[in-house]
């Protein structure tokens, strides 16, 4: 059986190059920051958070439902503030990746994740990710958020390419799954050395 040439890296974003945009513990971080019921918050944020992901509502609408659905004590432009603080880059993955890029123009990279609208354009920006991919198939701006099989058929289509020609890298082995399932090559991201390693290897 011969296997195809990698002509795509497909990337998520959040737990392989940086932390997650609004994951749980920055909620329960900010829990305490603000001082609110964690709980309350958390169970709400279940029930809509999908909804923002997918780009049919703005943060400022997740935030009436999850957050200020109660007088608070502190303003919207403060706790805004604070969830785009926790965006951090990860060690070392994103600056090799930039490299790592430069020494193979030929390959594309892409990434496909889950992610509201302004969280997504605050990271792009903020960390220069245009640096490192050359399209970003996110869950805001195409109405489909992963595991669901059409964003990573969206993903091929846009980048004309079959399954065999794909290498997909995400740090939730269920996401991996789903990937696998459409004949993706998919790796669990654990750390920076094993990706780079298998990474070096493949391509």
């Amino acid at each position: 059986m011969t296997i195809s040439p990698v002509t795509v890296v497909f990337l998520d974003i959040g737990g392989v190059l940086l932390t997650n945009g609004w994951g749980h513990e920055s909620r329960e971080k900010a829990a305490k920051e603000f001082n609110f019921n964690y709980e309350e918050m958390d169970v709400l944020h279940d029930f809509i958070f999908n909804v923002y992901e997918i780009g049919s509502i703005s943060l400022d609408q997740y935030l009436d439902t999850t957050v200020f659905n109660h007088p608070r004590d502190f303003t919207r432009e403060d706790f805004k503030t604070f969830i785009y603080a926790q965006s951090v880059e990860l060690p070392h993955m994103l600056q090799w990746i930039i490299q790592w890029k430069q020494q193979h123009r030929n390959l594309k990279i892409i990434s496909i994740n889950n992610e509201g609208k302004e969280l997504n354009d605050y990271r792009i920006k903020k960390f220069n990710l245009h640096q490192c991919f050359d399209a970003f198939i996110s869950s805001c701006e195409v109405g489909m958020r992963k595991p669901d099989p059409g964003i990573f058929r969206l993903a091929m289509g846009i980048a004309q390419v079959t399954p065999d020609q794909c290498l997909y890298f995400d740090d939730r082995l269920m996401l991996v799954a789903a990937a696998k399932r459409l004949g993706i090559r998919a790796f669990q991201h654990g750390n920076f050395e094993e990706t780079k390693n298998i990474l070096e290897s493949l391509v």
